[in-house]
């Protein structure tokens, strides 16, 4: 009898310890990052009254919102945003600082997922398909998952760009996907052990989607008096379209159609509905979320962004755009729901950075400080100035995110003094009207400016690939012409931008703190009970959680 006692005790001590360690790495089975390229925090509610109950309001209502989510460095762009997003840290230490730069060994422009020592696979072009997160610094949470599991989690990203499929993914995701304009077809890189695409991917090709989907012309979702977040159709300020030559609604793509011509995809609402569709695809036939280690999708929506950039956040265009993405994503949550379950699940969802009203549109609003200032134009006249007092007219080699580089070769053959150009460069910007400030990078620590815009600027900066010369725009101004809009300042238009967490392990309700792009992976890291990626310096969002 003793002895039978002794073996139940034991046995139920052997339970209840196998019991707590299961407690302990119980996480969900599939991670699912959702980044919407160019939404501002502001259009969660902005159009909350036209958006179902199954996209933006279900995320808003059953999950966590960090209503004050910051972008902690500028410039604001898409590579830094989306890398930031997954790295928890900043340029300054992933060393992604912008879409491009000039590399100071080389003196070359630099595109930030460029590769050559790899090669496309699923198509022929070299100039799309010729890309890797090799420029990447740091890891991701993907790659952390992938350590903690000794690889057996899956990880893949998915974007219309490259760079928003790549960075997220990280150095060790099983793949990456984005979209070749030539083909109109899904591709990735031979970086992911690849020498074809996988057999599912050829037949979802082969079914040529996008064809199908540019056959519609992009009508208004409602009535025209639905709309009263928006502008007229017809705005001076608005970019056209190639495919149909106006700026008003209906929007036709069906002349690019079988033209090997497939870019115009992107600045559609359907372009959207093609990544969230392959997404579903990725899910289904590499059985993400099926095994008993978690799996991790990151998804980009890309189409957002070519839309704002051509049309700005006052138009009926971006608000139609956010109205279809929400039915998207409500449908794209359903096929959670049916595939991984309900409570299986975690899902995040930001922007890799905001969007700022076109100047002209501010003008006629009687906005006093506002407008547009053309790089290209500040350019030749900087080089103007060099001529006049340096004798050489090709010394500001490239401006990038308000960063002057200077062409370091030139300056050296002709044994120029650089810290006397810098100075001349710098007064000249500090002259004209739309330049808050300005100053030469090796002098930052002794320039004089707000604590909170030295640190952002400060968590940009890696000296192998940010400029020699740093301005800023006054509020309300950007780079470019009189149409469309550009984004990039440490402004709250491009720097606040939502952070919602939902599903597995998440507490609903709402942050009003200041929190930060950077905490979005520490958290997530948290959840799932692994360690953070290798340049973290965000802080876990503890409101989140259960």
């Amino acid at each position: 009898m003793k002895n039978r006692l002794f073996f139940f005790t034991l046995l139920l001590s052997a339970l209840f310890f196998t019991n707590t360690i299961h407690a302990q790495v119980q996480r969900p089975k599939l991670v699912v990052g959702i980044v919407i390229d160019q939404m501002r925090w502001d259009y969660l509610y902005r159009y909350n009254d036209l958006y179902t109950t199954t996209g933006f309001k279900r995320l808003l209502n059953g999950g966590h919102s960090c209503e004050n989510t910051m972008i902690p460095y500028t410039p604001t762009v898409t590579a830094a945003g989306h890398t930031s997003l997954y790295t928890g840290t900043t340029p300054a230490i992933h060393g992604i600082v912008a879409n491009d730069w000039v590399d100071r060994e080389s003196g070359t422009l630099m595109y930030c997922a460029k590769d050559t020592s790899v090669m496309p696979v699923g198509s022929t072009n070299k100039n799309a398909g010729q890309m890797s997160p090799r420029n990447l610094l740091t890891n991701t949470i993907g790659d952390e998952l992938r350590l903690a599991t000794n690889f057996r989690s899956r990880v893949f990203g998915v974007a219309l760009k490259d760079r928003g499929g790549i960075f997220p993914a990280g150095q060790s995701a099983n793949a990456a996907y984005w979209f070749d304009d030539a083909s109109g077809k899904w591709i990735t890189s031979s970086y992911y052990k690849m020498q074809e695409l996988p057999a599912w991917v050829t037949a979802y090709n082969n079914r040529k989607v996008p064809d199908s989907l540019l056959q519609q012309d992009w009508n208004l979702l409602f009535d025209p008096s639905k709309y009263i977040q928006s502008s007229e159709d017809d705005m001076a300020f608005e970019k056209l379209l190639e495919s149909d030559k106006k700026r008003t609604f209906p929007h036709s793509y069906k002349s690019v159609i079988g033209s090997n011509n497939y870019d115009v995809l992107r600045a559609s609402p359907y372009g959207t509905t093609l990544t969230f569709d392959f997404a579903k695809q990725i899910i289904r036939n590499e059985g993400l979320g099926k095994r008993s280690d978690p799996d991790m999708l990151c998804v980009s929506i890309s189409s957002t962004d070519y839309i704002g950039h051509r049309f700005g956040p006052n138009s009926l265009e971006a608000q139609d755009m956010y109205l279809r993405l929400d039915r998207d994503l409500g449908a794209f949550l359903t096929y959670l729901d049916n595939t991984v379950g309900k409570d299986n699940y975690l899902v995040f969802l930001s922007a890799d950075h905001g969007a700022p009203q076109n100047g002209e549109y501010l003008k006629t609003k009687n906005y006093s400080t506002a407008g547009t200032l053309s790089w290209s134009v500040l350019q030749r006249n900087l080089n103007s100035l060099c001529q006049e007092k340096f004798g050489a007219n090709n010394i500001v080699k490239r401006i990038y995110d308000y960063q002057l580089y200077l062409d370091h070769k030139v300056t050296d053959s002709l044994k120029l003094d650089e810290k006397k150009i810098k100075v001349a460069l710098v007064k000249y910007l500090k002259t004209i009207p739309e330049v808050w400030n300005a100053f030469d990078n090796e002098d930052f620590a002794s320039t004089i400016m707000p604590p909170v815009i030295r640190e952002r600027l400060s968590n940009s900066y890696y000296y192998k690939r940010s400029g020699d010369i740093q301005f800023f725009f006054k509020a309300q101004f950007t780079d470019g012409g009189k149409e469309g809009i550009e984004h990039g300042a440490w402004y709250a238009y491009d720097a606040h931008i939502p952070g919602i967490f939902y599903g597995w392990g998440i507490k609903p309700g709402k942050t009003y703190r200041e929190t930060y792009m950077t905490d979005i992976a520490p958290t997530i890291s948290a959840l799932l009970k692994i360690q953070m990626p290798s340049g973290n310096i965000g802080h876990v969002i503890t409101e989140v959680m259960k």
